[in-house]
């Protein structure tokens, strides 16, 4: 084994994986769409905040002065490693074409090309936006050597916490092909865990805002000294720069040396993982074959939904789904609007409790009517599309059975938390309001997600926790976000004020009423019958 043979392949297979990378975003019209929207949103943020940076920069007089830096310098590490191993179990666990790549090439090279790859992706995702925050500090401090200094400190720290998190990453993906049965509950709890983030970082920034929160406390707390040493090391030579301490020196050699080991325990991990023999896709075949032979009736369509062919359709998805729950991941960006709506349950009183959860019942319920089976339906059946196409079912059918699967999930939740919100205080005609407007909603929004899925079908299987799934493209969750959110907040609110009787009946709320029925109707509707017309109409390459 040559060390020096195996890094120059490795950094030409990294190379080549990150160019891929690269190709893969600018590839399609609508994923530079994509990335144009998330450069304006996060990029205003940004902007916005640069001459702030600015400012820092000029009254700067010490390290010390810079806030929250030694809680920064300890959480970065730590967020780097959760990336890298999120990524792992996501992404780049395995090589593709792994039978040609590991017949070639030692896996120590296609660890590293796959290590240098990522570290070239978390640079050009958070590196960019790190340079440009640096160099406006820098501007406003006047020392360019701090540009120099900080990527000196920056790149070893990020590639010892990427070498070790895809280590970690590698692990948990053995442990889930030794315990199988172990993926579903880390599953559940760590998306449980991410809602309890989310829930704890809203409450954090409040606290933060209102003053409540011993903010000087917590850092000295949280706060790892040898780490605020290190990341203080990008200062030499600056105004800013403090004597250097043993354990900055200490922290550098042990990241340094942690490096090399690093990458032997990744290489031998993911060489247990790839060379472990697993059972082929003909036995898996077989076994799920014999599975359902010997149930009576397991894929049976229930009554009333087997009345029809819709029916029919709308039952094997709901069944699909629960054999591979990985075709809901995209659900996970709803957490992020979880946690606001969290927050506000809580510090809610306790008469306003019981109709904030009949809303949000009705709201959760419309979102997961649109979401779960609707946003990327010719991409979800494109593997089954030559059979589909070529059976008696006609294409509203199988629309109608996507519409109808995301009703089944949407409504009961919908309508049943609504009514059980009863038991808090809700008056009962407020919850039996809420329910029926959140059912009307669950059509609604199934409807128009089917249609806005239909014109950004995404084909290209990914990789996430070890199982590959296609799921909706990101621009077009955003855009049923961005359309159904507004309209299920203005229909709840319409509805609260209604059965409270704050709103008089007048020509102009008549008019109103009108015309967001007349919007919502019509824009569903439409999108319905353009979804049919996507399935009638569509042509192989």
């Amino acid at each position: 084994m040559n060390l020096r043979r195996d890094v120059r392949h490795g950094l030409r297979i990294g190379r080549a994986e990150f160019v891929r990378s690269v190709r893969g975003y600018t590839s399609e019209t609508r994923r530079i769409v994509g990335l144009l929207l998330l450069a304006l949103v996060f990029g205003g943020n940004l902007l916005f905040s640069l001459p702030v940076v600015y400012v820092a920069g000029r009254r700067a007089q010490s390290v010390t002065e810079i806030p929250l830096f030694g809680l920064v310098a300890t959480a970065v590490p730590v967020v780097l490693i959760l990336l890298a191993t999120f990524r792992t179990l996501e992404r780049i666990g395995r090589v593709e074409n792994e039978s040609l790549v590991l017949t070639t090439v030692h896996p120590r090279a296609v660890v590293i090309g796959l290590i240098a790859a990522e570290v070239g992706r978390i640079g050009l995702w958070f590196g960019l936006p790190f340079a440009v925050v640096a160099a406006t500090f820098t501007a406003g401090l006047g020392a360019p050597s701090l540009l120099v200094t900080a990527a000196a400190v920056v790149v070893p720290l990020a590639c010892c916490t990427t070498v070790w998190g895809y280590a970690a990453g590698v692990a948990v993906l053995r442990g889930f092909e030794r315990l199988p049965g172990v993926r579903r509950t880390l599953k559940v709890v760590g998306f449980v865990a991410m809602v309890g983030v989310v829930l704890v970082s809203q409450s954090f920034g409040r606290s933060l805002a209102d003053g409540s929160l011993p903010v000087d406390t917590l850092a000295a707390t949280l706060t790892f000294d040898p780490l605020a040493d290190y990341l203080a090391l990008a200062f030499v030579g600056t105004p800013l720069a403090r004597p250097s301490s043993a354990a900055a020196v200490v922290t550098f050699a042990a990241i340094v040396a942690l490096t090399p080991v690093g990458l032997v325990v990744a290489t031998r991990q993911a060489s247990a993982l790839w060379f472990t023999d697993h059972a082929t896709g003909g036995d898996r075949v077989s076994a799920a074959s014999a599975k359902a032979d010997g149930s009576a009736g397991g894929f049976s369509t229930p009554r009333p939904l087997s009345a029809t062919k819709g029916g029919h359709v709308a039952w094997g998805l709901l069944v699909r789904g629960v054999r591979h729950p990985q075709k809901f991941t995209h659900l996970v960006m709803l957490v992020f609007f979880l946690g606001p709506l969290g927050t506000t349950i809580v510090q809610s009183s306790a008469d306003g409790l019981g109709p904030i959860l009949a809303a949000s019942g009705a709201g959760l319920g419309t979102y997961l009517a649109g979401a779960t089976f609707g946003l990327n339906p010719i991409g979800d059946d494109r593997p089954q599309f030559p059979i589909l196409l070529l059976t008696a079912t006609a294409p509203r059918a199988l629309v109608r059975g996507r519409v109808l699967a995301g009703v089944i999930l949407g409504v009961p939740v919908a309508a049943a938390l609504p009514l059980a919100t009863v038991a808090l205080g809700t008056p009962p005609l407020s919850a039996v309001t809420f329910a029926l407007v959140g059912v009307l909603m669950c059509l609604a929004a199934a409807a128009f997600a089917v249609g806005l899925g239909a014109a950004y079908p995404i084909y290209e299987e990914r990789e996430f926790w070890g199982a590959t799934t296609v799921v909706p493209s990101t621009l077009v969750l955003m855009a049923f976000m961005f359309v159904v959110g507004p309209g299920t907040v203005i229909g709840l609110v319409a509805t609260w004020f209604g059965v409270t009787g704050h709103l008089a009946p007048t020509p102009l709320l008549a008019a109103g009423l009108g015309l967001y029925l007349l919007v919502t109707v019509g824009v569903s509707y439409g999108s319905y019958r353009y979804a049919v017309r996507r399935y009638r109409t569509y042509t192989f390459d």
